[in-house]
């Protein structure tokens, strides 16, 4: 039989180094082929909280959490990226494991630069961040010809704990499409910035909680309601604005399989 890993001939990872990987946004059978290979090879894996249990299941090295929630005590990011360097320079083949996709809004920008500084070599493995992989569970076409052109994604959680500055009037007449992360909480603000500067309250958007996982929680609803269906959703969640939403009554495959 075929080892389907091995007749890839993907890389291995090296003693020394430090692999930055992206899990996906749920799912686990999401993860790229070589970001399985790196969790069946890593001698010390950090991971996030929002990492599948299944896939740190398959495992074989030390497992250390290193995630960042709200409300709870957690590494702080100075904390984790020295970690990375210690035990590279133990010579340990090390895994950063990070829901989604490390170079979005998944702070490993900091943490690759903190390994140059530290002459520490890496190699970053993309995964599918919440905005594609979330929304197309949900039945959500990120893009449409007959609805947009172009999307921005947006963090809606600031340095300082409060929504993201930003200049709303630039944000709305951009991109058709805004996705939103970590904004669950804000959602009311966001709505009543958009809808202040100009977009409709009856345009179609979107609460996608827990995405890509059993209990996925998809809330449709408009600008205008966007702040009365976050009040009830769960806090993981994903916000889309944009008339590609409507899209996701007639899309909706997940529950039908």
């Amino acid at each position: 039989m075929i080892d389907p890993l091995a007749a890839l001939k993907l890389p291995d990872i090296l003693p020394g180094w430090v692999w930055l990987v992206g899990a996906g946004p749920g799912d686990p059978g999401l993860i790229t082929a070589l970001g399985l290979k790196a969790i069946t090879q890593a001698d010390v894996i950090l991971h996030d909280a929002l990492v599948d249990e299944a896939l740190l299941a398959l495992a074989p090295g030390e497992k250390i959490y290193a995630g960042k929630r709200a409300g709870v005590r957690s590494c702080r990011q100075d904390e984790i990226s020295d970690m990375l360097v210690r035990l590279a320079k133990e010579e340990k083949r090390v895994l950063r494991l990070k829901g989604g996709d490390p170079f979005v809004f998944g702070r490993g920008g900091e943490e690759a630069q903190a390994l140059v500084r530290a002459c520490v070599p890496f190699r970053i493995v993309p995964g599918i961040t919440a905005g594609i992989g979330g929304l197309a569970y949900a039945g959500i076409p990120l893009t449409h010809r007959d609805t947009n052109h172009a999307v921005t994604f947006i963090t809606g959680h600031g340095s300082d704990g409060n929504l993201t500055r930003l200049d709303w009037d630039a944000v709305s007449r951009g991109a058709p499409t805004l996705v939103f992360y970590m904004a669950r909480k804000f959602a009311g603000e966001i709505a009543d910035a958009l809808m202040g500067a100009g977009r409709r309250p009856d345009e179609p958007a979107a609460i996608v909680a827990n995405a890509a996982r059993p209990d996925q929680d998809v809330r449709i609803t408009t600008l205008g309601g966007l702040a009365e269906a976050a009040q009830t959703a769960p806090a993981l969640a994903i916000i889309v604005v944009g008339e590609n939403v409507a899209l996701a009554r007639e899309l909706a495959w997940l529950a039908k399989v």
